[in-house]
């Protein structure tokens, strides 16, 4: 999502420090995006029918043993979540995309910025929607009939891990989009990657149920990384001691190294960009 402001160029950041800069992009981003709410209101569409429809077609399945006593809806919640900011982060780089083609990206790299302050703060912008989209998701489970026994702690790790997952894809978006600088390039990759990771997870089925190629696919699925930590966090079974902690943190440090290098790769093709322009 493409912010329009003055030329950041003229932006009193000659003397400011790191945490100010951020704050400067994150800013321009956010303003950005109050101007063009529809579109993170938009996004919510698809969770709302995955959980309202898909979780009363297949409410039977909740019937199989591997689903637990909480039935189908509680399962399926966590995957939605992730699912939403999987999508969301994919399309993080048409920001980029959007200021290539305006020349607002000349204008920031000729000012006295850092490049890490230009990539953390439309991160974070990112992140801060991602995160009131994921809130919202967990509240429409709830309206539809969904439990979280782990509470208020549960609830916070299911938003912890949708953040980490939510900031590695936005910094691989944000990296594609500043390598190939093209519209088509990226949806193109997006979808190439987004679909995949869906089906080839435990967003919707557990591993049980998956063949036996899917399921050792989705082991090594960051998708399936976040939805087990959040799975685990809503149901309570990260905290009752029965070991579910111990999956949560791999899962939880896991996610987090993907995002620090997702986050590297983006700040390295934004210097690369400059090199080329």
């Amino acid at each position: 999502m493409s912010a329009t402001i003055a030329s950041p160029a003229s932006a009193p950041v000659r003397d400011a420090g790191w945490s100010t800069q951020t704050g400067q992009v994150f800013r321009r981003w956010m303003v950005g995006t109050a101007r063009q709410a529809w579109g993170p209101v938009m996004s919510l569409i698809q969770p709302i029918i995955w959980i309202l429809l898909f979780g009363q077609v297949f409410a039977s399945l909740g019937a199989f043993p591997a689903f637990g006593d909480a039935g189908y809806l509680a399962y399926l919640v966590p995957g939605v979540l992730m699912m939403t900011v999987l999508y969301s982060g994919a399309w993080a780089g048409t920001g980029y995309i959007d200021d290539i083609r305006s020349g607002v990206m000349d204008q920031l790299l000729t000012a006295p910025i850092s490049r890490t302050a230009i990539i953390t703060g439309q991160l974070l912008q990112q992140l801060v929607i991602n995160l009131a989209q994921s809130a919202i998701v967990l509240g429409i489970g709830w309206l539809g009939g969904a439990r979280y026994p782990g509470g208020l702690p549960g609830i916070l790790l299911a938003l912890a891990a949708a953040t980490l997952l939510a900031a590695a894809f936005c910094s691989m978006s944000s990296a594609v989009a500043l390598t190939t600088r093209n519209q088509v390039a990226l949806i193109g990759l997006s979808q190439t990657v987004v679909l995949p990771a869906t089906f080839l997870s435990t967003t919707m089925m557990p591993a049980d149920l998956l063949p036996d190629w899917i399921a050792a696919v989705a082991a090594w699925n960051p998708l399936t990384w976040a939805v087990e930590a959040g799975r685990a966090g809503l149901d309570g079974t990260a905290f009752d001691g029965s070991g579910d902690g111990l999956l949560v943190a791999g899962r939880m440090l896991l996610l987090a190294l993907l995002a620090a290098a997702s986050f590297v790769w983006a700040v390295s093709s934004l210097r690369s960009y400059q090199r080329s322009a």
